[in-house]
Protein backbone atom coordinates (compact mmCIF):
# COMPACT_ATOMS: atom_id res chain seq x y z
CA UNK A 1 0.00 0.00 0.00
CA UNK A 2 2.75 2.22 0.88
CA UNK A 3 4.80 1.97 -2.56
CA UNK A 4 0.96 2.04 -4.46
CA UNK A 5 0.33 5.25 -2.81
CA UNK A 6 3.33 7.30 -3.01
CA UNK A 7 3.60 5.92 -6.20
CA UNK A 8 0.00 8.13 -7.20
CA UNK A 9 0.88 10.58 -5.02
CA UNK A 10 4.13 11.22 -7.26
CA UNK A 11 2.10 10.81 -10.38
CA UNK A 12 -1.06 12.63 -9.77
CA UNK A 13 -0.02 15.50 -7.93
CA UNK A 14 3.53 15.36 -9.77
CA UNK A 15 1.41 16.72 -12.53
CA UNK A 16 0.01 19.57 -10.76
CA UNK A 17 3.12 20.75 -9.13
CA UNK A 18 4.50 20.63 -12.71
CA UNK A 19 2.00 22.65 -14.06
CA UNK A 20 2.14 25.32 -10.90
CA UNK A 21 6.28 25.71 -11.20
CA UNK A 22 6.19 25.91 -14.86
CA UNK A 23 3.47 28.64 -14.69
CA UNK A 24 5.45 30.35 -11.51
CA UNK A 25 8.22 30.19 -14.40
CA UNK A 26 10.42 28.48 -11.96
CA UNK A 27 13.19 26.72 -13.95
CA UNK A 28 16.55 25.74 -14.58
CA UNK A 29 19.24 27.95 -15.33
CA UNK A 30 21.59 25.86 -17.76
CA UNK A 31 25.28 26.41 -18.09
CA UNK A 32 26.45 26.08 -21.70
CA UNK A 33 28.71 23.41 -21.14
CA UNK A 34 29.07 22.15 -24.76
CA UNK A 35 27.05 19.46 -24.09
CA UNK A 36 24.55 17.81 -26.97
CA UNK A 37 20.87 18.83 -26.01
CA UNK A 38 22.03 20.81 -22.89
CA UNK A 39 20.31 24.15 -23.76
CA UNK A 40 17.34 23.00 -25.24
CA UNK A 41 16.71 21.94 -21.03
CA UNK A 42 16.84 25.65 -20.26
CA UNK A 43 13.44 26.83 -18.66
CA UNK A 44 12.62 23.21 -17.41
CA UNK A 45 10.58 23.28 -13.63
CA UNK A 46 12.99 22.49 -11.52
CA UNK A 47 12.09 21.61 -7.50
CA UNK A 48 10.30 18.33 -8.44
CA UNK A 49 12.37 17.10 -5.13
CA UNK A 50 8.81 18.39 -3.06
CA UNK A 51 6.89 15.94 -5.52
CA UNK A 52 9.59 13.12 -3.90
CA UNK A 53 9.47 14.13 -0.15
CA UNK A 54 5.15 14.64 -0.36
CA UNK A 55 5.41 11.16 -1.99
CA UNK A 56 7.32 9.85 0.98
CA UNK A 57 6.18 11.12 3.86
CA UNK A 58 2.32 11.02 3.13
CA UNK A 59 2.33 7.28 2.71
CA UNK A 60 4.94 6.57 5.79
CA UNK A 61 2.19 8.72 7.91
CA UNK A 62 -1.02 6.57 6.65
CA UNK A 63 1.00 3.06 7.06
CA UNK A 64 3.81 3.10 9.48
CA UNK A 65 3.70 2.97 13.24
CA UNK A 66 5.35 6.16 13.92
CA UNK A 67 5.93 5.25 17.72
CA UNK A 68 9.22 3.51 16.03
CA UNK A 69 12.42 4.95 16.71
CA UNK A 70 13.61 4.42 13.16
CA UNK A 71 11.01 5.99 11.38
CA UNK A 72 10.72 9.15 13.57
CA UNK A 73 14.22 9.01 12.55
CA UNK A 74 13.63 8.48 8.82
CA UNK A 75 10.81 11.39 8.88
CA UNK A 76 13.12 13.75 10.06
CA UNK A 77 16.05 13.27 7.97
CA UNK A 78 13.53 13.56 4.85
CA UNK A 79 12.50 16.93 6.34
CA UNK A 80 15.46 18.35 7.50
CA UNK A 81 17.80 17.66 4.04
CA UNK A 82 14.11 18.35 2.25
CA UNK A 83 14.75 22.01 3.48
CA UNK A 84 18.02 22.39 2.99
CA UNK A 85 17.86 21.31 -0.69
CA UNK A 86 14.63 23.58 -0.91
CA UNK A 87 16.42 26.58 0.18
CA UNK A 88 19.28 26.11 -1.96
CA UNK A 89 17.26 26.01 -5.13
CA UNK A 90 14.81 29.25 -3.78
CA UNK A 91 18.00 30.87 -3.61
CA UNK A 92 19.21 30.00 -7.51
CA UNK A 93 15.76 29.92 -8.83
CA UNK A 94 14.08 33.43 -6.97
CA UNK A 95 17.48 34.84 -5.81
CA UNK A 96 19.13 34.61 -9.11
CA UNK A 97 21.63 33.04 -7.62
CA UNK A 98 23.62 30.43 -9.35
CA UNK A 99 25.73 28.96 -6.53
CA UNK A 100 22.77 29.19 -4.43
CA UNK A 101 23.21 28.04 -0.77
CA UNK A 102 26.57 28.60 0.56
CA UNK A 103 28.46 25.47 0.74
CA UNK A 104 29.18 26.31 4.04
CA UNK A 105 26.01 25.90 4.91
CA UNK A 106 25.17 22.60 2.93
CA UNK A 107 28.07 21.38 5.47
CA UNK A 108 26.45 22.15 8.25
CA UNK A 109 23.25 21.04 7.69
CA UNK A 110 24.39 17.81 6.29
CA UNK A 111 26.74 18.13 10.11
CA UNK A 112 23.66 18.95 12.50
CA UNK A 113 21.73 16.32 10.96
CA UNK A 114 24.84 13.82 11.00
CA UNK A 115 25.17 14.93 15.20
CA UNK A 116 21.31 13.87 15.53
CA UNK A 117 20.78 10.54 13.94
CA UNK A 118 24.99 9.94 15.32
CA UNK A 119 23.41 10.28 18.86
CA UNK A 120 19.93 8.94 18.22
CA UNK A 121 21.64 5.74 16.84
CA UNK A 122 23.90 5.52 19.91
CA UNK A 123 21.89 6.82 23.22
CA UNK A 124 18.12 5.61 22.14
CA UNK A 125 17.53 2.44 24.26
CA UNK A 126 14.86 1.07 21.67
CA UNK A 127 18.31 0.94 18.72
CA UNK A 128 19.30 -2.59 20.15
CA UNK A 129 20.58 -5.55 18.40
CA UNK A 130 19.28 -8.91 19.40
CA UNK A 131 21.49 -12.05 20.35
CA UNK A 132 20.73 -15.57 21.39
CA UNK A 133 22.03 -16.62 24.71
CA UNK A 134 22.54 -19.75 23.40
CA UNK A 135 24.79 -19.44 20.10
CA UNK A 136 23.72 -22.72 18.84
CA UNK A 137 20.01 -22.18 18.94
CA UNK A 138 18.82 -22.22 15.18
CA UNK A 139 14.76 -21.03 14.98
CA UNK A 140 13.71 -22.55 11.49
CA UNK A 141 9.67 -22.51 12.22
CA UNK A 142 7.11 -19.72 13.19
CA UNK A 143 6.19 -22.28 16.12
CA UNK A 144 10.08 -22.67 17.61
CA UNK A 145 10.60 -19.20 17.10
CA UNK A 146 7.05 -18.27 20.06
CA UNK A 147 9.08 -21.20 22.34
CA UNK A 148 12.68 -19.97 21.68
CA UNK A 149 11.97 -16.41 22.22
CA UNK A 150 12.98 -16.05 25.69
CA UNK A 151 16.73 -17.64 24.47
CA UNK A 152 17.06 -14.30 22.92
CA UNK A 153 18.66 -10.83 24.71
CA UNK A 154 18.53 -7.15 23.54
CA UNK A 155 21.69 -5.22 23.74
CA UNK A 156 22.97 -1.98 22.92
CA UNK A 157 25.97 -2.47 20.66
CA UNK A 158 27.93 -0.31 18.20
CA UNK A 159 28.36 -3.52 16.06
CA UNK A 160 27.52 -3.18 12.37
CA UNK A 161 28.33 -6.20 9.27
CA UNK A 162 31.60 -6.36 7.27
CA UNK A 163 30.52 -8.24 4.08
CA UNK A 164 32.32 -10.93 2.64
CA UNK A 165 33.49 -12.26 5.91
CA UNK A 166 32.37 -15.44 7.81
CA UNK A 167 32.28 -13.95 11.17
CA UNK A 168 31.15 -10.43 9.54
CA UNK A 169 30.90 -8.36 12.30
CA UNK A 170 33.02 -5.11 13.42
CA UNK A 171 32.47 -3.28 16.99
CA UNK A 172 33.18 0.33 16.63
CA UNK A 173 33.67 0.38 20.43
CA UNK A 174 36.81 -1.65 19.47
CA UNK A 175 37.78 0.14 16.59
CA UNK A 176 37.57 3.00 19.03
CA UNK A 177 39.07 1.28 22.31
CA UNK A 178 42.09 3.86 22.23
CA UNK A 179 39.65 6.87 23.26
CA UNK A 180 38.16 6.37 26.87
CA UNK A 181 35.12 4.99 26.96
CA UNK A 182 33.01 8.24 28.12
CA UNK A 183 33.95 9.55 24.43
CA UNK A 184 33.51 6.83 22.13
CA UNK A 185 30.33 8.12 21.05
CA UNK A 186 31.90 11.09 19.50
CA UNK A 187 33.89 9.01 17.41
CA UNK A 188 30.83 6.99 16.08
CA UNK A 189 28.97 10.48 15.59
CA UNK A 190 31.69 10.93 13.07
CA UNK A 191 31.67 8.34 11.21
CA UNK A 192 28.07 8.70 10.68
CA UNK A 193 28.49 12.81 9.66
CA UNK A 194 30.66 11.66 6.94
CA UNK A 195 28.70 9.00 5.72
CA UNK A 196 25.92 11.07 5.05
CA UNK A 197 28.07 13.88 3.92
CA UNK A 198 29.28 11.86 1.36
CA UNK A 199 26.07 9.71 0.04
CA UNK A 200 24.07 13.14 -0.12
CA UNK A 201 26.61 15.05 -1.82
CA UNK A 202 27.51 11.61 -4.29
CA UNK A 203 23.66 11.76 -4.84
CA UNK A 204 23.68 15.70 -5.53
CA UNK A 205 26.37 14.93 -8.01
CA UNK A 206 24.40 12.24 -9.96
CA UNK A 207 21.55 14.01 -10.29
CA UNK A 208 23.07 15.39 -13.89
CA UNK A 209 21.11 13.84 -16.51
CA UNK A 210 17.47 12.95 -16.54
CA UNK A 211 15.99 10.00 -14.76
CA UNK A 212 19.85 9.05 -13.25
CA UNK A 213 19.55 9.85 -9.96
CA UNK A 214 15.59 8.77 -9.36
CA UNK A 215 16.33 5.71 -11.47
CA UNK A 216 19.73 4.80 -9.63
CA UNK A 217 17.94 5.63 -5.93
CA UNK A 218 14.89 3.26 -6.84
CA UNK A 219 17.31 0.53 -7.02
CA UNK A 220 19.08 1.36 -3.88
CA UNK A 221 15.83 1.18 -1.95
CA UNK A 222 14.63 -1.27 -3.22
CA UNK A 223 17.92 -2.95 -2.30
CA UNK A 224 17.70 -1.58 1.65
CA UNK A 225 13.99 -2.70 1.50
CA UNK A 226 15.35 -6.45 1.09
CA UNK A 227 17.86 -5.78 4.17
CA UNK A 228 15.39 -4.19 6.08
CA UNK A 229 12.54 -7.01 5.77
CA UNK A 230 15.12 -10.17 6.71
CA UNK A 231 16.87 -7.74 9.51
CA UNK A 232 13.82 -7.31 11.31
CA UNK A 233 12.63 -11.07 10.94
CA UNK A 234 13.94 -13.27 13.64
CA UNK A 235 13.51 -16.44 10.84
CA UNK A 236 15.44 -14.96 7.82
CA UNK A 237 17.96 -13.37 10.33
CA UNK A 238 18.71 -16.83 12.10
CA UNK A 239 18.31 -18.88 8.79
CA UNK A 240 21.07 -16.04 7.40
CA UNK A 241 22.86 -15.84 10.33
CA UNK A 242 22.77 -12.32 10.36
CA UNK A 243 22.31 -9.43 12.60
CA UNK A 244 18.56 -9.57 14.16
CA UNK A 245 17.65 -5.71 14.59
CA UNK A 246 14.00 -5.50 16.58
CA UNK A 247 11.55 -3.16 14.96
CA UNK A 248 13.66 -2.44 12.10
CA UNK A 249 11.09 -4.46 9.48
CA UNK A 250 9.00 -1.75 10.24
CA UNK A 251 11.47 0.63 7.55
CA UNK A 252 10.08 -1.93 4.94
CA UNK A 253 7.16 0.50 4.79
CA UNK A 254 9.75 3.62 4.49
CA UNK A 255 11.56 2.15 2.09
CA UNK A 256 8.12 0.99 -0.28
CA UNK A 257 7.28 4.59 -0.41
CA UNK A 258 10.86 5.46 -1.05
CA UNK A 259 10.85 3.32 -3.86
CA UNK A 260 7.23 4.50 -5.16
CA UNK A 261 7.92 8.42 -4.95
CA UNK A 262 11.26 7.57 -6.82
CA UNK A 263 9.57 5.66 -9.74
CA UNK A 264 6.58 7.78 -10.12
CA UNK A 265 8.51 10.94 -10.36
CA UNK A 266 10.62 9.33 -12.95
CA UNK A 267 7.26 8.89 -15.10
CA UNK A 268 8.08 13.13 -15.66
CA UNK A 269 12.08 12.96 -15.03
CA UNK A 270 12.65 10.46 -17.61
CA UNK A 271 14.25 11.60 -20.88
CA UNK A 272 13.57 14.00 -22.12
CA UNK A 273 12.87 15.54 -18.23
CA UNK A 274 9.70 17.55 -17.49
CA UNK A 275 10.68 18.37 -14.46
CA UNK A 276 14.29 18.35 -12.26
CA UNK A 277 14.26 17.33 -8.90
CA UNK A 278 16.82 19.76 -7.66
CA UNK A 279 19.04 19.95 -4.37
CA UNK A 280 15.11 19.59 -2.69
CA UNK A 281 15.33 15.56 -4.24
CA UNK A 282 19.19 14.79 -4.58
CA UNK A 283 20.12 15.91 -1.42
CA UNK A 284 17.43 14.27 -0.17
CA UNK A 285 17.66 10.94 -1.61
CA UNK A 286 21.52 10.64 -0.56
CA UNK A 287 20.76 10.90 3.19
CA UNK A 288 18.39 8.81 3.22
CA UNK A 289 19.91 5.69 1.32
CA UNK A 290 22.88 6.64 4.17
CA UNK A 291 20.49 6.61 7.03
CA UNK A 292 18.82 3.57 6.12
CA UNK A 293 22.29 1.75 5.42
CA UNK A 294 23.63 3.05 9.05
CA UNK A 295 20.31 1.83 10.67
CA UNK A 296 20.37 -1.62 9.10
CA UNK A 297 24.38 -1.95 9.92
CA UNK A 298 25.15 -2.30 6.36
CA UNK A 299 27.25 1.08 6.20
CA UNK A 300 30.11 -0.54 4.82
CA UNK A 301 28.10 -2.32 1.67
CA UNK A 302 27.48 1.78 0.59
CA UNK A 303 30.97 1.67 -1.90
CA UNK A 304 29.51 -1.33 -3.37
CA UNK A 305 25.39 -0.78 -3.16
CA UNK A 306 26.15 3.25 -3.63
CA UNK A 307 28.85 2.35 -6.77
CA UNK A 308 27.70 4.35 -9.32
CA UNK A 309 27.29 7.47 -6.74
CA UNK A 310 30.79 6.39 -5.55
CA UNK A 311 32.03 6.71 -8.93
CA UNK A 312 30.37 10.05 -9.80
CA UNK A 313 31.92 11.66 -6.54
CA UNK A 314 35.96 10.20 -7.27
CA UNK A 315 35.14 11.19 -11.09
CA UNK A 316 35.25 14.98 -9.56
CA UNK A 317 37.76 14.18 -6.97
CA UNK A 318 40.27 12.68 -8.90
CA UNK A 319 39.39 15.52 -11.92
CA UNK A 320 40.08 18.41 -9.43
CA UNK A 321 43.26 17.39 -8.29
CA UNK A 322 44.76 15.42 -10.99
CA UNK A 323 44.18 19.53 -12.77
CA UNK A 324 45.45 20.93 -9.87
CA UNK A 325 48.70 18.65 -9.54
CA UNK A 326 49.56 18.69 -13.35
CA UNK A 327 48.88 22.97 -13.44
CA UNK A 328 51.75 23.51 -10.26
CA UNK A 329 54.13 20.56 -12.13
CA UNK A 330 53.51 21.52 -15.95
CA UNK A 331 52.89 24.77 -15.72
CA UNK A 332 49.21 23.47 -17.35
CA UNK A 333 46.18 21.69 -15.98
CA UNK A 334 45.57 18.31 -17.37
CA UNK A 335 42.35 16.24 -17.21
CA UNK A 336 41.99 12.36 -17.15
CA UNK A 337 37.97 12.59 -17.65
CA UNK A 338 36.48 14.86 -21.04
CA UNK A 339 34.70 16.69 -18.34
CA UNK A 340 33.74 15.48 -14.83
CA UNK A 341 31.15 14.27 -13.23
CA UNK A 342 30.97 10.56 -15.02
CA UNK A 343 28.31 10.78 -17.17
CA UNK A 344 29.42 13.72 -18.75
CA UNK A 345 32.86 12.46 -19.74
CA UNK A 346 30.64 9.49 -21.33
CA UNK A 347 28.22 12.68 -23.18
CA UNK A 348 31.27 14.22 -24.50
CA UNK A 349 32.22 10.71 -26.04
CA UNK A 350 29.13 11.02 -28.06
CA UNK A 351 26.79 8.62 -26.19
CA UNK A 352 23.39 9.01 -25.98
CA UNK A 353 21.98 10.50 -22.86
CA UNK A 354 19.27 7.92 -22.41
CA UNK A 355 22.01 5.13 -23.47
CA UNK A 356 24.09 6.68 -20.12
CA UNK A 357 21.13 6.26 -18.31
CA UNK A 358 19.91 2.86 -19.08
CA UNK A 359 23.93 1.45 -18.18
CA UNK A 360 24.24 3.40 -15.58
CA UNK A 361 21.06 1.92 -13.95
CA UNK A 362 22.25 -1.59 -15.27
CA UNK A 363 25.72 -1.05 -13.40
CA UNK A 364 23.41 -0.04 -10.36
CA UNK A 365 21.26 -3.14 -10.25
CA UNK A 366 24.73 -5.47 -11.22
CA UNK A 367 25.93 -3.79 -8.10
CA UNK A 368 22.39 -4.47 -5.99
CA UNK A 369 22.21 -7.98 -6.73
CA UNK A 370 26.11 -8.07 -5.97
CA UNK A 371 24.96 -6.86 -2.77
CA UNK A 372 22.18 -9.00 -1.60
CA UNK A 373 24.47 -11.80 -2.43
CA UNK A 374 26.43 -10.93 0.73
CA UNK A 375 23.74 -12.18 2.71
CA UNK A 376 25.54 -15.59 1.54
CA UNK A 377 28.63 -14.72 0.06
CA UNK A 378 30.82 -15.43 3.07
Amino acid sequence: MAAIVSLLIAMVFGKRLIRILRNKQIGESVRDLGLEGQLQKSGTPTMGGIIIIGAILIPTLLFAKLENVYIILMLGVTLWLGIIGFLDDYIKVFKKNKKGLSGKFKIIGQVGIGIIVGTVLFFNKEVVIREPLNKTAVVISDSQASVSANAYKEIKSLRTTVPFFKNNELDYSKVFSFANEKYVWIFYVLVVIIIITAVSNGANITDGLDGLAAGISAIIGITLGVFAYVSGNTIFSTYLNIMYIPYAGELVIFCAAFVGACVGFLWYNSFPAQVFMGDTGSLSLGGIIAVLALILRKELLIPVLCGVFLAENLSVIIQVYYFKYTRKRYGEGRRIFKMSPLHHHYQKLAYHESKIVTRFWIVGILLAIFTIATLKLR
